[in-house]
């Protein structure tokens, strides 16, 4: 009951932080200041954050109701973990020192590091209540996929890219751009693979601790 009642809290303050930092980001700055709102919805860092929260409120709810989560909900639910932890990777590999425009400074740290980790704190401390088979993974690679193709198709119509590694002039060509998202899609299968191998570590030591029937969380 308590790591029930823990996961529920857990869940239910990180996406309320979560969903604070983007919406004061998006009145303070972008509305504000007269920004595309389009644009602002065309971040993965957005996007993502968005993903968690609505994944951590409906689990919340899930174990409020005292409810199993389903295949689909578990994959789901991990695949949006990749995205999180993608965003505070690539963030604080590529872009930490470079000009991320006029982002908030504490809604820089909540969406770029805190809530990443919080995505990871959730996976190790509440694991999946089933074994994750390997194509979940490829499942996973679809949205960034989809995501950088219209990213990039995006910008050579319009001009907006929302990472300078999608702009072929920032990043020696359209040849640049591919290397680019070569290399990203290798760095996120990486972190796909090791998220479903955690995920399912840890539901083994679970359900080996607590027999046919794991936690439900």
């Amino acid at each position: 009951m308590t790591s029930r009642l823990t996961a529920i809290v857990f869940r239910l303050v990180f996406a309320a932080l979560s969903l604070t930092a983007v919406f004061a980001q998006f009145f303070a700055v972008t509305v504000a200041n007269g920004y595309s709102i389009p644009n602002f919805f065309c971040y993965f860092t957005n996007l993502s954050n968005l993903m968690i929260s609505i994944v951590f409120i409906v689990s919340a709810i899930r174990l409020i109701r005292n409810r199993s989560s389903s295949p689909t909900d578990t994959a789901v639910r991990g695949g949006v973990v990749v995205y999180i932890v993608f965003v505070g990777a690539v963030f604080n590999a590529i872009l930490v020192d470079g000009d991320i425009g006029p982002v908030l400074p504490w809604v820089n740290v909540v969406v770029h590091i805190i809530v990443p980790i919080a995505g990871v704190v959730d996976w190790i401390a509440w694991p999946p209540q089933r074994r994750l088979p390997f194509r979940v993974t490829l499942w996973w690679m679809i949205w960034p996929a989809a995501y950088a193709i219209f990213s990039v198709v995006r910008g050579a119509i319009d001009g907006f890219y929302p990472y300078p590694f999608f702009n072929p002039t920032v990043s020696g060509g359209y040849g640049g751009v591919a290397l680019w998202c070569a290399a990203l899609v290798a760095t996120f299968f990486v972190l796909a693979t090791l998220v479903r191998w955690v995920g399912n570590l840890r539901f083994r030591s679970l359900s080996a601790k607590a027999g046919p029937a794991p936690q439900r969380v």
